[in-house]
């Protein structure tokens, strides 16, 4: 599409396209990238002053200058919402046909809806997946397989709650002109959904509501704050009718949980605890601090690990004083209905873990699977009973200091050769389905995601630049690392599953992001580059 009032399409215009991409939601788009653009630049510079700050040796810590905000006993966040007052099990994926109509039927609560971690970025899924969210609230979604086998929506009433999770800040949208700029990504995917989704929603009783993450401040709350503000008065929509549940999945946002609520509390619903983009940050953020910060391999690294459960008790803590949802992290199992055993280890894995975070006074929980549902809301059931939420648990009994959520080495553990090995296939193969266009890739059982991939490769990265060794007392090298992937990338080409030319690319940038001396703040920023 040629320009028009200074916007510009420059991606392929398939079927229906249209539908989405109309004059008055493009507008809506512009009115908010001319509006906000600059902010957003000028939060993404301040996340790189206050990264060159921590790696020359800063510790993070609870913000003196907003102390008067944690203090203040009397502030609090909205009431829950409709359709989000009860949130005990949440399930998340991308927003392709086949998922918008499995995890709205799947007896969830909600379906966090992903244009972010769980999606590529690909121009056919984002604007293929607005016009899916649209054609369910307006029940004429179904799906069908090679198989014959039909889906349908089920009733109205007992359809999951959609919540859409648009990218984070840092990602620009390429499709997207306007005045010859890259707009943001996030603002594309709220903007568009707003326009076509939020009157619908308030029509069935409910609402347009948002998962917001990769938050590093709460400036950059402030800012999603105003936009919303912007965007109701635009759209004619009441003022406090958006609501957005923030991910709690860096480590500077940690320390702003309740700047993060105060910002938003007109539109707050909550927090959630974003575990493994959480582990990513850690990383990511201390990357070149030494010893202090090294967390042995992934797998290792449970939420019992003392710094984990200083980060998930300050979230309930937090959100409960403040009259917020503490909503807990993913249960990234995948049961086999094939495999028995392999079922059974990976229902009591997220039975611990939902029976850990139901206890810890969490509101609810994510799962990847419709088949993990009954088992978390099992769970949850068991604490909540009738109860939509258990916000007034307020866990005074939680005290949590800038040195716990500091404290990684009490993770333990170290690095072994299978643990390397393991980085290195699951994000190879993670790679190469994402450059395909698929965010959400099962592997080994667990349904792999961008935040997983990020972990695998800035570990590796971090133990290149901090001399650490196996358990063996073999180093971690570049050489080592590049026989590794030669021998996981020769084992990943045999099983067949995935397109040799996809492997190729995805080897390449794999090493660009894990061997290069500058480290890459996201390896989706120049995977995106690559896509068309």
């Amino acid at each position: 599409m040629g320009a028009t009032n200074g916007v510009e399409i420059t991606g392929p215009m398939h079927e229906r396209y249209d539908e989405i991409l109309t004059d008055d939601a493009l507008a809506l788009v512009a009115d908010l990238h001319r509006r906000f653009e600059s902010r957003r630049q000028e939060l993404l510079a301040a996340r790189g002053r206050r990264q060159e700050e921590i790696s020359a040796g800063a510790d993070l810590d609870f913000l003196p200058e907003t102390k008067a905000v944690r203090d203040d006993p009397d502030w609090r966040v909205a009431p829950p919402a409709p359709g989000i007052t009860d949130r005990r099990v949440e399930i998340t994926g991308p927003t392709d046909r086949k998922m918008t109509v499995n995890a709205l039927n799947s007896g969830a609560k909600v379906w966090l809806a992903d244009f972010e971690d769980a999606n590529t970025p690909l121009w056919e899924n984002m604007i293929g997946g607005q016009l899916n969210l649209r054609d369910a609230l307006d029940r004429a979604i179904d799906f069908s397989t090679p198989e014959g086998r039909e889906y349908t929506l089920g009733d109205d009433s007992e359809l999951a709650t959609i919540v859409v999770r648009p990218r984070g800040w840092h990602l620009d949208e390429k499709h997207i002109l306007v005045d010859g700029q890259r707009v943001s990504g996030g603002v594309v995917d709220f903007a568009l959904y707003l326009f076509h989704c939020a009157r619908r929603q308030i029509a069935k009783g409910k609402g347009p509501y948002f998962y917001l993450p990769k938050m590093q401040s709460h400036l950059e709350a402030r800012l999603w704050n105003e936009i919303f503000v912007r965007a109701q008065e635009s759209l004619g929509i009441e003022r406090g009718t958006i609501r957005a549940t923030v991910l709690i999945e860096t480590v500077p946002a940690a320390f702003e949980m309740e700047e993060i609520l105060y910002e938003l509390r007109e539109h707050s619903a909550g927090l959630n605890a974003g575990r493994w983009d959480y582990l990513f940050s850690i990383i990511k953020t201390h990357r070149t601090r030494g010893r202090r910060f090294l967390l042995p391999e992934r797998n290792a690294v449970t939420m019992t690990a003392p710094f984990m459960r200083a980060y998930t008790e300050l979230l309930v803590r937090t959100c409960h004083k403040r009259g917020a949802h503490a909503i807990g992290g993913m249960a990234a199992f995948i049961p086999s209905r094939r495999d028995p055993e392999v079922n059974k280890v990976a229902l009591a894995k997220v039975r611990d873990d939902k029976s850990r975070e139901s206890g810890d006074g969490f509101d609810g929980s994510w799962v990847a699977h419709p088949d993990l549902v009954p088992v978390a809301m099992e769970v949850f059931d068991g604490v909540l009973g009738e109860r939509p939420h258990q916000i007034d648990r307020t866990r005074d009994d939680v005290s949590v200091s800038a040195a716990d959520l500091l404290d990684v080495a009490s993770a333990g553990g170290g690095v072994t050769e299978a643990g390397l090995r393991g980085n290195v296939n699951v994000a190879v193969q993670y790679l190469a389905a994402w450059l395909g266009g698929n965010g959400a890739v099962a592997i080994h059982n667990l349904m792999e995601d961008a935040a997983t991939a990020e972990i695998s490769r800035s570990q590796i990265w971090q133990w290149l630049h901090n001399d650490v060794a196996l358990d063996d007392g073999t180093p971690v090298t570049g050489a080592l690392v590049e026989r590794l992937i030669r021998e996981e990338l020769a084992a990943v080409r045999a099983a067949g599953n995935l397109d040799p030319a996809l492997l190729e690319r995805a080897t390449a940038l794999f090493k660009d992001v894990a061997l290069a001396d500058d480290y890459a703040e996201f390896l989706t920023l120049p995977a995106y580059e690559q896509m068309p």
